[in-house]
């Protein structure tokens, strides 16, 4: 059964952010990545030297089924920025083809902004805006199916 987060997005205080939830929900985080993370062939070189500890991806289990996601913005998607839109709907799907139907279905009309395709992180992920103006993030990971 596919399942469905919340993803934040912050313009620096990623971490700061994270560390306050954790404070309130308890957890440890299971992931904690940052943009310096990236390789070269991903687009690694491109950062800003003054972004590079920021937070690429970080996760905090709340309880068996949710997790709160969250990353830092930067670069060229920084501009962008703007407090009270900086959350995706995040929906992690049981295979490769359940990823696609939702990409298609709930992507049409809307923005592109990051084709599915896999990624050096080892997700198959893609994202955008719907036609409602609603931010989604579809992925699938093999490895989190296999238990």
């Amino acid at each position: 059964m596919p399942t469905i987060n919340t993803y934040l997005t912050f313009n620096g205080n990623c971490e700061e952010a994270f560390n306050f939830y954790k404070s309130v929900f308890g957890g440890e985080f299971t992931f904690m990545g940052r943009f310096t993370d990236i390789p070269s062939d991903a687009g690694g070189d491109s950062i800003p030297e003054d972004q590079k500890n920021r937070v690429m991806h970080v996760s905090l289990p709340i309880s068996k089924e949710t997790i709160l996601l969250g990353s830092d913005t930067g670069g060229e998607w920084g501009a962008d920025f703007k407090a009270g839109n900086n959350f995706s709907i995040s929906i992690t799907a049981d295979s490769k083809e359940q990823a696609d139907q939702f990409f298609e279905k709930l992507s049409s009309g809307g923005n592109v902004t990051m084709p599915l395709s896999d990624t050096f992180w080892g997700d198959y992920f893609g994202s955008f805006t719907d036609q409602f103006g609603i931010n989604w993030m579809v992925g699938f990971n093999d490895q989190q199916n296999q238990g």
